[in-house]
């Protein structure tokens, strides 16, 4: 899967198991460096570190023999998790809209939107109208960033002088 627009297969007929190793891919998506969309290959990279660092007991965080900062940390895991929301909640929205449609094919519709790839699996001009707003919603988020766009509605964080006592909570 990559942001071309075009593929030489037709996705349409593809198995449910390759649609969703697809919408795996497009949801990663591209480096940093490139126009391609998705959550960025260096924040899947920063949270895969992470986990292996949180299952070795681990309280750094390295990569390439360097640390990465817990803020940096804080934003990967920022970035999928309000990416993934963003899509299971265009995907719902969609599915209520259009019931006649497959799951899968709406899903990876919603998640080839949001990573601004541009395969389809050929549903696209049967959706309702409601269902094509919803995509054209899902791509302006993800082209324009999903952290841009919160920074955009919520404003500018402010700096708290109060600082609370830290709590040991039960995880896993």
């Amino acid at each position: 899967m990559r942001t071309a627009g075009f593929n030489s297969i037709d996705i349409g007929a593809m198995e449910t198991s390759s649609l969703f190793m697809a919408i795996a891919l497009m949801f990663v998506g591209a480096s940093p460096g490139s126009t391609g969309g998705g959550i960025k290959t260096t924040t899947a990279r920063i949270l895969l570190v992470c986990t292996h660092a949180a299952l070795r007991g681990k309280e750094e965080v390295n990569c390439y023999q360097r640390q990465i900062p817990l803020p940096r940390v804080l934003k990967a895991l920022s970035v999928v998790v309000a990416s993934a929301i963003s899509v299971i909640i265009v995907t719902t929205c969609i599915s209520l809209s259009d019931p006649g449609i497959t799951f899968i094919s709406l899903l990876f519709e919603t998640v080839s939107a949001f990573a601004t790839v541009g395969v389809s699996t050929g549903i696209t001009a049967s959706l309702s109208t409601l269902g094509q707003l919803f995509i054209i919603a899902i791509m302006y988020i993800g082209r324009v960033g999903i952290l841009i766009l919160m920074s955009a509605i919520l404003g500018d964080p402010s700096p708290s002088a109060i600082h609370f006592p830290e709590e040991d909570l039960l995880t896993g």
